[in-house]
């Protein structure tokens, strides 16, 4: 049974895991808020609804009030705002959801509380999905009041639930699967056993359509910011029409109708795109640092610059330039001529180039959806 989070991005890398093992025979559910589940997910799938009536309710404004915070106060809010009381709500449902469906393993997302405290009242085995790979870098380490509070936020809610032997919920002491490798995460030597970097796990393509025919043989590029949009994407947007107005490539930007207004001939702007099939016939990414959109990339072996805007995006923004695999440029103020100096720098065939191809190579072999598979047969 996987339990998961209304987060997009948080649901994909276990729906490429789900499918796996579903091809190889056995049975999978899911537990979470149906209403953003039922479109990530193949029809017939079987769900146990258990995000509660009134935090599904909530959830647009607070997703809303969360994207308007940056720093500590988007931290602290993501916690007290999402976090734990999507934990608290989704707790009576999951625990109907594995009394009804007897797993023989539970696969809780790192930011659902409820299912590992859930599997501990059973004594199930239960494995940890990271799908972001920024927690195993401490990257609150240079603040330890603040990693300290977020433990005991965890260590608070198990106490609420009757676990007095406190552990740290995000990660399993059964299995921990990262979604990565030393490639990009970097040193990965000192992790013990049960934290498996398996690679991306790559899901089915997004069905989207896509005029083809626009792509004419240049370099082309994707720009892309994920589900940020408004007034400061729309800045971003700007100065990358501009960075790429003069170049002799063909830019795609994923943006929202009119965020880019009067776009010059060499930039095709669309709301959706097939986004791993386009990454087939692309030379390099501008993106915001989401740890699918990276990882995908480079599972292409595809050049990367990196603008990040918040949580954990600085801290996969760092793993690519660590990795020497792209370049980090300013989200907010960026201007033209340093996005273009960026994008023209990892376009030619040098390092970023060959540093890109090294981290593809690393996610080929670690496995991805078949390692994650085998991983949990094991466990179960």
């Amino acid at each position: 049974m996987f339990a998961v989070p209304p987060l997009t991005g948080h649901v994909n890398p276990a729906v490429a895991v789900a499918a796996e093992l579903a091809r190889r025979g056995h049975k999978v559910a899911w537990t979470g808020h149906r209403p953003s589940l039922e479109p990530l997910l193949r029809p017939g799938s079987r769900i146990f609804s258990t995000a509660g009536d009134d935090f599904g309710k909530r959830l647009p404004a607070v997703w809303d009030d969360w994207l308007g915070l940056r720093g500590l106060a988007a931290l602290r809010f993501f916690w007290e705002e999402f976090v734990v009381p999507l934990g608290h709500s989704m707790m009576p449902g999951v625990e109907k959801a594995i009394d009804r469906f007897h797993p023989d393993v539970v696969v809780s997302d790192q930011l659902v509380l409820a299912a590992p405290v859930a599997a501990r009242h059973r004594r199930l085995p239960w494995a940890t999905s990271a799908t972001t790979s920024a927690e195993f870098t401490r990257p609150l380490a240079g603040m330890p009041k603040v990693e300290a509070w977020v433990r005991d936020l965890i260590g608070d809610f198990q106490l609420d639930h009757g676990i007095d032997d406190l552990l740290d919920l995000r990660f399993s002491d059964h299995l921990v699967l990262i979604f990565s490798t030393g490639a990009l995460v970097g040193d990965t030597s000192f992790f013990p056993g049960h934290f498996a970097f398996v690679g991306p796990a790559l899901g089915r393509p997004a069905p989207a359509a896509f005029p083809w025919e626009w792509l004419d043989g240049r370099p082309a590029v994707l720009v892309s910011l994920g589900t940020i949009n408004g007034p400061a994407g729309e800045r971003f947007f700007r100065a990358a029409a501009d960075a790429v107005r003069d170049l002799d490539l063909q830019a795609i930007f994923v943006a929202p109708p009119g965020a880019v207004a009067e776009p010059p001939p060499n930039v095709l702007v669309r709301e959706y795109v097939p986004q791993l099939k386009l990454l087939e016939r692309l030379s390099a990414v501008v993106c915001h640092g989401g740890h699918n959109t990276v990882c995908e990339s480079l599972s292409h072996g595809l050049p990367l610059v990196v603008a990040p805007i918040r949580d954990d995006q600085p801290v996969i923004a760092r793993q690519v330039e660590a990795a020497g695999a792209g370049i980090s440029v300013r989200f907010t103020r960026v201007r033209p001529d340093e996005l273009r100096a960026a994008l023209t720098t990892v376009l030619a065939d040098g390092p970023h180039r060959a540093a890109a191809g090294r981290v593809r190579d690393s996610f080929a072999s670690a496995g991805g959806a078949a390692e994650a598979a085998d991983r949990l047969e094991k466990l179960a």
